[in-house]
């Protein structure tokens, strides 16, 4: 598998083709997270009423779930258009924000999983080490582990059990299947000063699954590369957060197959 060819290839595609990301997303990141799609070249649209998640999800490419600021409501309509992305085949990508910091939040994870066919499950080692140890406490979004033996085995269990990618992010990505793995060594820690980039991950991540379906691991992988990379382009510009997440936004738009062959690190 060439990563670099396979990254240029999925980006072409959502610039070409613009698909549609349905977010049923949190308050703090609609706005920054519909910047960041709409960047890349997707289009992003946020709906999060149970009256019509099942007809908006209809014309989306991807879904994207994240449950960052958690209402039953929400969840209600998570598991309404979830189910509605399964009948159709649209790949629905899964951000447990948080998972670990208190029970509701783990256990609305785990009923998510229980009633929705996810593709991906996209976080940082605590979140995701939290679905499969009960006694792990997060410090909110902030993960507080870091990527050990125990967090890979226990990613490749959950990807097993439910049949899916299970992407962590951290200081290099573990992007696995539970068969295959692939590693990411792109990005900068200054994106982990902005509110609202690992979130804007999972809806870049939902948008090249909605060009990729037949291989989620690479488009996932894909994504998480490209993402980082246009964080050390936006390094370059500014050190400072926020000015960094304008000159991100810039990267997201303007990086393409040079960019992409001189700076790509997945493996």
């Amino acid at each position: 598998m060439d990563m670099t060819d396979t990254t240029i290839e999925l980006l072409e595609k959502i610039r070409k083709k613009s698909p549609l990301v349905h977010n049923i997303t949190n308050f703090v990141v609609m706005n920054p997270t519909a910047n960041i799609l709409l960047a890349i070249g997707a289009s992003p649209v946020m709906a999060h009423s149970r009256k019509e998640v099942a007809d908006m999800v209809a014309m989306a490419g991807a879904l994207v779930l994240n449950i960052g600021t958690l209402t039953e409501k929400w969840i209600e309509a998570m598991l309404l258009a979830g189910k509605a992305a399964n009948q159709r085949g649209i790949p629905v990508i899964l951000d447990p924000v948080g998972a670990g910091a208190t029970g509701y939040r783990t256990c609305a994870v785990k009923h998510i999983l229980g009633e929705v066919n996810i593709s991906v499950i996209r976080g940082n080692a605590s979140e995701v080490l939290s679905l499969a140890v009960d006694d792990v406490k997060t410090k909110g979004v902030d993960s507080s582990l870091s990527l050990s033996d125990e967090i890979v085995a226990a990613a490749g269990a959950i990807a097993r059990q439910h049949t899916c990618i299970v992407a962590i992010s951290g200081e290099k990505d573990n992007i696995t299947d539970g068969t295959r793995t692939l590693r990411v060594a792109n990005g900068v820690p200054l994106m982990t000063r902005v509110t609202g980039l690992g979130c804007g991950l999972s809806a870049v991540a939902g948008a090249f699954c909605s060009v990729a379906r037949d291989d989620l691991l690479a488009a996932t992988a894909a994504a998480f590369g490209f993402y980082g990379l246009c964080g050390e382009l936006a390094l370059a510009a500014s050190d400072r957060p926020g000015s960094f997440f304008v000159a991100f936004l810039d990267s997201l738009y303007s990086a393409g197959s040079n960019e992409i062959h001189k700076h790509l690190m997945v493996n």
